[in-house]
């Protein structure tokens, strides 16, 4: 890429960093963070597929890169709009790109002025993302570029191999816990999770769970969650309150709830007379991958149902059906002759209100 590629010519995101001579990676930062293939990419930016996890209509995306020679990558936070299909807006990635052609030029990589710097600030397509989604990115990239873990890596894998973990856990850190979940499956950190998960407190489990949600791990992990999840919900039917617990435990198997177990202890759920609005959102949020068959879909739907609010079934609807995997599993349960007369009253009512 030279000075005098005008921003008309670069048709889209990929090609701009091509042209650039970074090298980069690319994240997936809306419901989960996962990597974004870049040949899966380069197909959502010319709408030859819709964008595959869409949050609130639009895709949430993390660029790092970085010229060879470079150390450190840049980073790239966007929010970009999508269509009702799920398909890129191409004027807003287009007006995204002429913004930082303008800014930069040809280096992506420069040092900016104080009036480059006040343009890329005025970006209306960078975000900032909730830290603990920050802390998950920021470690992912490391294990990708192979660096090294941050200093609170090691104090945290100390507290794991402790006995006592009701002490001493003010002193771990966010990015020591993403650091180290982020090679979960190096040496030996999945065993020691495994061996310390009942007695985290619910100031280290909460985001212990937060962090597992973006990665996948050993099946030996997932038993001991979706056991620790069977116990939270068991002692929640006694105490209400264990439901805290179960809530972060759920949400911690999203990145694995395409596995039979994590299926399995969802199907469990869904069978109780009772599902907390708690975790039936984190289910459609979180672990829609588990509900990608019409007889779960259906439960699910009848479950939110039954706490008589029609606005958060609207919310949740939209929300399944703009995701490519669950949308033909929604207008089957739309279409079944199964569904009960109060879920036909919810379908019919929000498509009246459209």
């Amino acid at each position: 890429m030279t000075d005098t590629v005008p921003a008309e010519n670069i048709a889209t995101l990929s090609e701009l960093l091509k042209l650039s001579g970074s090298q980069y990676r690319l994240y997936d930062i809306g419901r989960l963070v996962t990597k974004l293939p870049k040949e899966q990419f380069e197909k959502v930016e010319l709408n030859q597929l819709p964008y595959p996890t869409p949050t609130q209509g639009h895709a949430c995306i993390a660029i790092a890169f970085w010229q060879k020679q470079a150390s450190q990558p840049y980073l790239w936070l966007l929010k970009l709009p999508l269509d009702e299909r799920g398909l890129l807006n191409q004027g807003a990635r287009n007006h995204f790109i002429s913004i930082i052609v303008d800014a930069l030029g040809a280096d992506l990589t420069q040092e900016t002025s104080k009036k480059q710097e006040e343009l890329l600030k005025s970006n209306p397509y960078l975000f900032t993302p909730a830290q603990y989604k920050l802390a998950s990115l920021n470690s992912k990239i490391k294990v990708d570029l192979k660096q090294p873990p941050s200093e609170y890596f090691s104090p945290f894998k100390q507290y794991l191999s402790q006995e006592n973990h009701s002490d001493n856990w003010q002193g771990v850190g966010v990015q020591g816990i993403t650091d180290l979940i982020a090679r979960i499956k190096q040496d030996n950190h999945s065993e020691l999770l495994v061996k310390a998960l009942p007695h985290l407190p619910e100031e280290v489990l909460s985001p212990v769970c937060s962090a597992l949600e973006n990665e996948q791990y050993p099946v030996a992990l997932i038993d001991a969650l979706v056991s620790s999840l069977t116990n939270a919900l068991a002692s929640a039917s006694i105490k209400p309150e264990a439901t805290v617990r179960a809530a972060p435990l759920l949400r911690a198997l999203a990145a694995n709830s395409q596995h039979i177990h994590v299926k399995a202890v969802v199907a469990q759920i869904l069978i109780q007379q009772q599902v907390s609005s708690e975790l039936l959102i984190t289910l459609s949020s979180r672990c829609w991958q588990a509900l990608a068959d019409e007889k779960t879909l259906m439960a699910y739907f009848e479950h939110l149902l039954t706490n008589d609010d029609l606005a958060m079934f609207a919310s949740i609807f939209k929300d399944l059906v703009a995701i490519p995997l669950m949308r033909p599993v929604v207008f089957l349960c739309i279409r079944s002759e199964n569904r009960s007369p109060a879920l036909a009253q919810a379908i019919g009512q929000l498509f009246r209100q459209t």
